[in-house]
């Protein structure tokens, strides 16, 4: 099967999309309303941007009712938000939280998600993530507005929180942070079955 998509466009690209590229990142973002109400969703179009300056990419998939989620209505608000990584013990909570909720719901209240006071940043994050980026708004790049449409959320990282436990020799283990990944349809994966490769000297 080959998809022409200089011929058509009407073709499910999501679903090859987000099948044939996996696993990916989940940013579990966490912002706060102008009016003080609490978000967290997670989002797997997501990666490093730029290591100097330090800066996130995260992708909002316009829904088809609304032209922003919350998390990017708020980002806009006030400008800064929470990266909170998922190992495979808050999968369950990060699954929970992406219903679509209310905008006047906190997803914190209702999947029953601890909060913890940020450092820089008016956003709280999740107590239980063992690694948070704390970020203030760079940039929204729009590719398109149309529903399926990306925009692009540019995040300057403006401090880490690593629980020591996760630290081994001063790096992060990836043994002890256990992440987890985003698959097609329902499926996760996790970072528990892991190899070596070491970089080619020339």
């Amino acid at each position: 099967m080959f998809l022409d998509l200089t011929q058509s466009t009407q073709h499910n690209v999501y679903s090859y999309l987000v099948g044939g590229i996996s696993p990916r990142p989940i940013a579990w973002v966490s912002t706060l309303s102008k009016e003080g109400i609490a978000n967290i969703a997670p989002y797997s179009f997501f990666t490093v941007a730029s290591c100097n300056p330090p800066v996130l990419s995260v992708t909002q998939v316009n829904p088809r009712d609304k032209a922003n989620k919350d998390t990017l209505l708020n980002l806009q608000a006030t400008n800064n938000c929470v990266v909170n990584i998922v190992s495979e013990e808050l999968v369950e909570k990060m699954n929970q939280s992406c219903a679509n909720y209310p905008h006047n719901v906190s997803e914190f209240e209702a999947a029953n998600i601890e909060t913890i006071a940020s450092t820089h940043v008016t956003s709280p994050g999740a107590a239980a993530a063992k690694v948070r980026y704390e970020c203030t708004l760079r940039d929204v790049i729009q590719i398109s507005d149309e529903p399926g449409g990306g925009k692009v959320m540019l995040l300057n990282v403006v401090g880490i929180y690593i629980d020591d436990n996760v630290l081994v020799n001063g790096y992060i283990d990836p043994t002890r942070l256990n992440s987890v990944g985003k698959m097609g349809g329902d499926y996760f994966s996790s970072t528990k079955d892991k190899f070596v490769l070491k970089r080619p000297q020339l």
